[in-house]
């Protein structure tokens, strides 16, 4: 399981780096129009599906994630809050993608921008950052 969690914790830099790489080449690409797609919007949304995929996993074997101590900051956090928001996020970063390849132009990249900005935002203020007290490390 530590195996496991260290992946988790490390990949995260992987999709922030991802998502904001995506963010930044949808913003030029936006402003002047441009048609065409770039596969770091790809990545980005692949990054986030395989983050998805291990934290689904420790979700139901991790001892952090434990119903009946609700009460407590670390438990709720793990156990409801972490989860929910990371959902809504990759939700976001999904919609965003599909809804990307149905149109052309700007829009596909201001799309891009507007639901991969709502999904960093919302992985960002999720993250169980060392200095939010919540006993996880920076990796």
């Amino acid at each position: 399981m530590n195996a496991l969690v260290h992946a988790h914790s490390g990949l995260r830099y992987i999709v922030l780096a991802l998502l904001i790489a995506a963010i930044g080449i949808a913003i030029p690409k936006w402003q002047n129009d441009e048609h065409g797609d770039s596969k770091i919007y790809t990545y980005a949304l692949i990054s986030c599906h395989i983050q998805l995929l291990l934290g689904l996993i420790l979700y139901f074997i991790s001892p952090k994630v434990d119903f009946s101590m609700m009460g407590e900051k670390l438990y709720r956090f793990f156990t409801v809050e972490h989860i929910s928001m990371m959902f809504v996020a990759i939700i976001l970063i999904t919609i965003g993608r599909v809804r990307s390849r149905k149109v052309e132009g700007g829009v596909k990249h201001r799309t891009i921008l507007f639901y991969y900005g709502m999904g960093l935002v919302l992985i960002i203020a999720a993250i169980p950052w060392p200095f939010r007290s919540l006993g996880a490390g920076w990796f």
